[in-house]
């Protein structure tokens, strides 16, 4: 007795099982790549740099690093608020939640201020030797909520980094991980 050929709709599924959902499994649950676009967090990222997100669970990121995630300093890729008018995009015609990479200052419980061109978390001036020089609107103390970060792009001059500044403290839920690595066009760890 032989076994029939198989049928071209089964070589099919076969192919989409054992090629694409690997694909789709690692890309959902193990890492994927981000691409910054603009000049927000310049000098530390340019537009075209290709980033690895790590997307590990929070507990095994808070043990890898030795304490809590996210910390001041980190560089955070997360969804854009959706109240943000800056939040969506459209792509191929379908409307989607954009995401950002932005600098954590401000964690839950901090009090940040900006005077005179300085950020101040906590009412101390924080030394930022990655900003790039430019210019700060002053912006008065808040506290940042539990659950959620304030964020800023290095790059300082107004305009320039849609951050806190325009659309206030980022809910945890929406980080997405640390920008740890970028893989293009200079491999390596992303320095603090």
């Amino acid at each position: 007795m032989t076994t029939p050929p198989p049928s071209p709709d089964s070589s099919w599924r076969a192919w989409l099982l054992g090629g694409l959902l690997p694909v789709y499994l690692l890309t959902t649950f193990g890492c994927t790549l981000a691409r910054v676009d603009g000049d927000s967090m310049n000098p530390t990222l340019r537009s075209g740099d290709v980033l690895l997100l790590l997307k590990y669970p929070r507990w095994l990121r808070a043990w890898r690093l030795g304490g809590p995630f996210p910390r001041r300093g980190d560089l955070l890729i997360f969804k854009a608020p959706a109240d943000s008018p800056y939040a969506f995009e459209r792509v191929y015609g379908v409307r989607h939640r954009q995401y950002n990479v932005k600098r954590v200052l401000g964690l839950p419980g901090d009090r940040i201020a900006i005077q005179g061109g300085q950020v101040q978390v906590n009412g101390r001036v924080i030394a930022e030797s990655y900003a790039s020089e430019g210019f700060l609107d002053d912006q008065v103390a808040l506290t940042v909520p539990a659950g959620k970060v304030w964020v800023l792009g290095d790059n300082r001059r107004i305009g320039e980094s849609l951050d806190s500044r325009a659309y206030g403290p980022v809910s945890l839920r929406d980080a997405a991980g640390p920008a740890d690595l970028r893989l293009w066009p200079k491999p390596g760890l992303i320095a603090r």
